[in-house]
């Protein structure tokens, strides 16, 4: 898109330029043929061209003050939008940095649940997917599977682990996360 503006601002200026030519001879003819006497009817017609050539002109001159305008805003919103972006990047660096050790307790807590439930290498697999939120269609495209081999092993591993559904899944170990600071804990969760 920007090549295609640059493109055009150039050609506007160049067709401005080529009509205020055209204006310039015109308006020099005129002046030139009305000293010579010519007829009224050829000052008419080349009047008109001038005025022609100098309202593309002007048109021609507009629309590039338009486009350089719109060019400039954008520009402001693309830096304003990129600086926005690596604030996002370096706020989302820092969570991760001040929630690396809690995150990884988390981990450890949700490994040493799935072992009591006795859960298989696929069952600990999928139930990782789910807490990340995937369908059960992304799930299985993801490990290769149908559709239905998912669903089974959440079935499985929901039935071991004595829930009820994928919401009760996250739940159980998100749950807890989720309060307020200085909120009670519930008892459900990993310990």
């Amino acid at each position: 898109m920007h090549q295609s503006v640059t493109e055009e601002r150039r050609g506007l200026v160049g067709a401005a330029a080529v009509m205020s030519a055209v204006a310039v001879l015109m308006g020099t003819d005129l002046v030139v043929d009305y000293g010579e006497g010519a007829a009224f009817w050829h000052l008419a017609l080349e009047g008109c061209i001038l005025v022609l050539s100098l309202v593309s002109s002007t048109i021609f001159g507009r629309r590039w003050l338009t486009l350089r305008r719109e060019t400039h805003r954008l520009r402001g919103e693309l830096l304003a939008s990129q600086r926005d972006v690596e604030r996002w990047q370096l706020d989302a660096a820092h969570w991760r940095e001040e929630a690396r050790d809690i995150l990884q307790g988390l981990s450890v807590a949700i490994d040493r649940e799935f072992e009591r439930w006795q859960l298989s290498g696929a069952e600990r697999e999928v139930a990782l997917l789910v807490l990340k939120g995937l369908s059960y269609a992304e799930i299985a495209e993801l490990r290769g599977v149908r559709e239905r081999t998912v669903r089974s092993q959440v079935s499985a591993l929901l039935r071991k682990a004595g829930l009820q559904s994928r919401a009760e899944l996250s739940a159980y170990f998100l749950e807890d996360l989720l309060l307020p600071s200085g909120q009670g804990t519930n008892s459900a969760g990993p310990a």
